[in-house]
């Protein structure tokens, strides 16, 4: 169950935090409801540019046990950064950029543990996108260490969008994907990089996968063909890391 301390149910609540600018991460909205005031909450969360997610009555029921008249939010503890600022603000520097792009990774301990090691590894920001992903809450700073607090997260709209406008930056984009033979060791990390890592059962969606510049894979020794992402993302990121410092 969704850890309760950044639940939020009902329309009344939910109405209230958003007056009181509380950032949001999510709303679910239950399927199916007809209600003049839902709908009137559904076009303020809109404007206040919240993801919002349409679901069974079942869902709601499993975050939470209480009343939740056919609507419950999560509410972050971070605020989302701007791609757009953020880009800008690294191109101003000497560092040379490195991004990571997260195309919708469910597992909240698999998002705690990559954003701990982006941190660890000099990311400059990382990129998820509004609906798919895992939620941005208690468990992932617990599971983040920390780290959720130090490293900006920018939400998109759609993870094509970003790597069209990183690319327009004049930023490399590269898969980790088992579908090439092409290994991270042999290619050029120096330059101005986004790394993009797959959700755990699908990997990276064929669609984002005929965008990118590059895909790279790791050489899988044994019997076993895949890694866990979050370990996957720490060998590419520190062979990144490996190169920078060479």
């Amino acid at each position: 169950m969704q850890d309760k301390t950044n639940t939020i149910f009902g329309i009344y609540p939910i109405k209230e935090a958003l007056a009181s600018n509380i950032v949001f991460d999510k709303v679910y909205i239950q399927k199916g409801a007809e209600n003049d005031k839902i709908e009137s909450l559904v076009k303020d969360l809109e404007k206040a540019n919240v993801s919002i997610n349409i679901v069974p009555f079942e869902k709601l029921n499993r975050l939470t046990r209480g009343n939740h008249q056919g609507i419950v939010a999560l509410t972050s503890p971070i605020a989302f950064q701007s791609l757009e600022t953020i880009v800008e603000k690294v191109l101003e520097t000497q560092k040379t950029p490195l991004f990571l792009i997260l195309d919708q990774i469910t597992d909240v301990r698999n998002f705690g543990a990559i954003l701990r090691t982006a941190e660890c590894t000099g990311v400059d920001a990382v990129i998820i996108q509004k609906s798919g992903g895992a939620p941005v809450s208690g468990d992932t700073v617990k599971t983040s260490a920390g780290a959720i607090f130090k490293i900006p997260i920018c939400k998109v709209e759609h993870i094509k969008d970003a790597i069209f406008y990183l690319q327009g930056s004049g930023i490399t984009t590269i898969a980790a994907s088992e579908k090439t033979n092409t290994e991270i060791y042999s290619l050029d990390l120096k330059k101005p990089l986004a790394i993009i890592m797959g959700s755990e059962g699908k990997g990276i969606s064929k669609s984002v996968l005929g965008l990118v510049d590059e895909r790279a894979s790791l050489p899988l020794l044994g019997e076993i063909n895949s890694l866990n992402v979050s370990v996957a993302c720490g060998a590419f990121l520190y062979e990144v890391t490996r190169q920078r410092r060479l």
